[in-house]
């Protein structure tokens, strides 16, 4: 079978649980940028990327659809997750690119130890405001609220699934939350896949005459084929 064929089968948008340490990967997250203010991940399931990040003295808050429901009802829907995940990276797992994670093994046991975080940290955090329920393309926050916005996983991952007109939607509603002079980081750039968003160019010119700043950073959290950038955009 072709390698172009095998790639990552997915129904609907995924759940996704990686650690602060991928994070810093996949950003290229250094400490004064995670310090500059607030930092908002958006579509950010059951990552502990939030919780670690509180507990290393930053201001970091987290939106997800998913936050609608309680604790226990995550934690069983994304354990389950991560056994079909699982399941389906063990078939294709030849054409990854395994040099952080090692293998198959640790790569589950790093999902399993983040979502174990996430849930309790957001059993921890019932009543206040760092777990909000949230749907893009639209954000129950203040504009210019955010140094830092992050996007993982979502967006340009299921670009099957949304057209250009959500992405744009999507991206404006990131920056309107991120504070002038901000950044709003996008990762990956392909989809399940492996194909790099077609209109990428498109949207950004849409994005530049709105007056934003884009560049491509080098991620240092290779594992999609072919995927070695994440967009950053400055507002």
């Amino acid at each position: 079978m072709s390698m172009s064929k095998r790639h990552y089968e997915q129904v609907g948008v995924a759940m996704t649980c990686r650690s602060f340490a991928e994070y810093e990967r996949m950003f290229a997250l250094e400490p004064s940028i995670l310090q500059e203010g607030r930092i908002l991940d958006v579509a950010s399931g059951a990552s502990s990327f939030v919780a670690e990040a509180n507990a290393r003295g930053y201001s970091a808050q987290a939106a997800d659809p998913l936050y609608s429901m309680d604790a226990a009802s995550i934690q069983e829907h994304g354990e389950r997750e991560i056994e079909v995940s699982t399941q389906k990276l063990n078939g294709i797992k030849e054409v990854y690119d395994w040099s952080y994670y090692g293998d198959l093994e640790r790569h589950r046991g790093l999902r399993e130890q983040s979502i174990q975080r996430f849930v309790e940290d957001f059993k921890r955090s019932e009543g206040t405001d760092i777990y909000r329920a949230a749907r893009l393309p639209e954000l129950p926050f203040e504009s210019d609220t955010f140094s830092l916005v992050l996007c993982s996983h979502f967006l340009f991952l299921y670009q099957e699934q949304f057209d250009e007109e959500f992405h744009l939607r999507a991206i404006r509603e990131l920056l309107r939350v991120c504070r002038k002079g901000g950044r709003v980081l996008i990762y990956p750039l392909f989809s399940l896949r492996w194909d790099r968003y077609p209109n990428l160019d498109s949207l950004l010119t849409a994005l530049e005459s709105d007056g934003v700043m884009a560049e491509m950073g080098t991620s240092e959290l290779v594992f999609i084929p072919g995927s070695k950038e994440f967009l950053s955009l400055k507002k």
